[in-house]
């Protein structure tokens, strides 16, 4: 079957573009690909469905970059010719960077440019004012440049993408699509891509595209159960603490794994506790900027970390930063006022920030929700992270009973005509793991509200002082930095050393097997038994001489040889 599917060689694209193909280690194209890429080289217009992680990005970023290099064999003349639009700017970088790579043996014939960042409109302007024939951004930073005539797209654009199409609306975006419709020419060609078809981007559809092909790809919005393992397990609030700290540190899940919470406050507790136990991990916070998000991002797909702890907050008020809310509060040294405005829950967290969706976490092995997400959607999209491709994954939701309403919710969409529940039970017995609970809330005491308010406000301090934009500040006000630097220290929580260890006669015993892979060689070296013959003492022999031999020992006698009378 999979041979009689047509192949990238056989689609009639630039021989630049299939090198940087094979280069990638695409052997052949996803269903997508294969589906989308032939009908949009033939000029329609598509609104195609598939599951994250199918290969969207490549199925309209390919026909993109051939009709560029096919229109440059006619027309000399440097303009934009596609705008791609994006909900969040994680995404936003990840589409540059695929559209890069697939350009790499064309780079001087397709040039992209990313604008999603919060950079002033007057640094991204230098960029627009060249023409890239690729631009990247979200609606509200496309509109601003139209506006100010940075960027002018009426007589030039060819192509239309909106990624993501589903979420353009619910972050809020919809005034700024139709308004960039307004600026658009009369004539152009959509892709519309999105994993769910919902009525929001019906009416996508009806403002972007012309007489569209719909591609409904695949049945089910998440891999089946070959590839994707989905398990619940129902446990209140410190069973949750307990169970995670002992599923990581007794090693029962393993590889890279997301674990998404509610809030970003919850994340910061959840990685206090488990830097208790030394289970280091890192949260993605939406209150930081899109560089340091991304520099998270890219050090757990490096492996600098195996756990990764975010939210998936879609209805964030304010797009303002809070590192840059917090600058001047700080830079001055009010120290109150820098604590309420880092403290105020919604204030300063980005708009255009989302973790489930949009970002490219690589080689997701689990998905745990901490938290059970609170849609459908955000489940799907939660659960998407991992599978993806041929690989497979599992994912694990621990369930309140505050959350049983919403779990019902999501059996019922995903689970269809099936009698069976798409949730299997996680058979683990919480009663073997009861030894730890008091080690469990020896750690709780520790991660107090204000440690998780210190952890927050010595990550933004740090990101107030690696800052590029406030350099410039600082090197006009030396006095503001060295207030900074030399601030009061912050502690986020108390670490204690002896639960970093688990003492072997706390773990059950059908979990041994599990727990410390080394142990066990360590063990195998300890009972080796011993040579025959001279066995080396510890002491090594310094000069020859064995100090245990050569030490004298003159009892009670003083220096003149007298035996000491007392």
């Amino acid at each position: 079957m999979d041979d009689e599917r047509l192949q990238f060689h056989e689609m009639g694209l630039d021989d630049r573009l299939l090198k940087a193909v094979a280069d990638l280690g695409w052997s052949r194209p996803t269903l997508i690909q294969e589906k989308a890429i032939p009908l949009a080289l033939e000029g329609k217009d598509l609104l195609a469905r598939a599951r994250t992680g199918s290969g969207k990005t490549a199925a309209y970023a390919i026909p993109v970059i051939q009709r560029i290099l096919t229109s440059k064999q006619s027309v000399r003349e440097q303009d934009v010719r596609a705008l791609i639009l994006v909900p969040t700017k994680e995404l936003g970088q990840q589409v540059q960077t695929m559209i890069r790579q697939l350009t790499m043996f064309c780079s001087r014939d397709v040039r992209v440019a990313n604008i999603s960042s919060k950079a002033d409109l007057s640094a991204q302007r230098p960029i627009l004012m060249e023409k890239p024939d690729v631009v990247v951004g979200t609606p509200s930073r496309v509109l601003a440049h139209l506006s100010t005539q940075n960027l002018v797209l009426h007589s030039s654009l060819e192509m239309l993408v909106v990624d993501e199409a589903d979420l353009i609306f619910s972050f809020g975006f919809e005034a700024d699509l139709k308004n960039v419709s307004c600026h658009l020419p009369k004539i152009y060609q959509s892709f519309l891509m999105s994993a769910t078809l919902t009525e929001d981007v019906q009416a996508l559809k009806e403002l972007l595209l012309h007489n569209p092909v719909i591609l409904k790809l695949q049945g089910s919005q998440l891999p089946n159960s070959s590839q994707l393992h989905q398990y619940g397990i129902k446990c209140e609030e410190e069973d949750k603490f307990l169970l995670i700290y002992t599923l990581l540190k007794l090693r029962l899940i393993q590889g890279k794994t997301l674990v998404f919470v509610g809030e970003v406050e919850r994340c910061y507790r959840l990685k206090l506790f488990l830097e208790q136990f030394g289970i280091p991990a890192c949260v993605l916070n939406s209150e930081l900027p899109i560089h340091s998000r991304c520099h998270i991002i890219t050090q757990f797909n490096q492996g600098f970390y195996d756990y990764i702890i975010a939210t998936d907050e879609q209805c964030l008020a304010d797009p303002a930063t809070t590192a840059q809310t917090t600058a001047a509060a700080a830079a001055a040294g009010k120290q109150k006022k820098k604590k309420k405005v880092s403290e105020k829950g919604g204030r300063g967290k980005d708009k255009e920030y989302g973790v489930s969706r949009g970002v490219d976490f690589q080689n997701v092995s689990n998905v745990i929700n901490f938290d059970f997400p609170p849609t459908v959607n955000s489940y799907i999209h939660r659960v998407g992270r991992t599978a993806r491709a041929d690989n497979p994954g599992s994912a694990l939701s621990f369930i309140s009973h505050t959350e049983l309403e919403k779990l019902s919710e999501v059996e019922e969409a995903l689970a269809g005509d099936k009698a069976d529940s798409v949730l299997k039970p996680y058979k683990f017995k919480m009663e073997e793991i009861e030894g730890f609970r008091y080690r469990c809330r020896d750690a709780m005491r520790s991660v107090t509200k204000q440690a998780v308010k210190e952890a927050r406000l010595k990550e933004i301090k740090q990101e107030l002082l690696n800052s590029e934009k406030l350099k410039t500040y600082f090197e006009d006000n030396p006095r503001d930095l060295q207030l900074l630097r030399h601030d009061k220290d912050l502690h986020p929580a108390v670490i204690k050393p002896h639960l970093k260890n688990i003492p072997e006669y706390l773990v059950p015993a059908s979990l041994r097997g599990a727990m410390h892979p080394l142990s066990a060689k360590r063990r195998r070296w300890r009972e080796k038994p011993k040579a025959e013959g001279v066995v080396k003492g510890s002491f090594k022999n310094i000069q020859g001489k064995n100090p245990l031999r050569s030490f004298r020992y003159i009892g009670g006698r003083n220096r003149k040889g007298e035996a000491d009378k007392s």
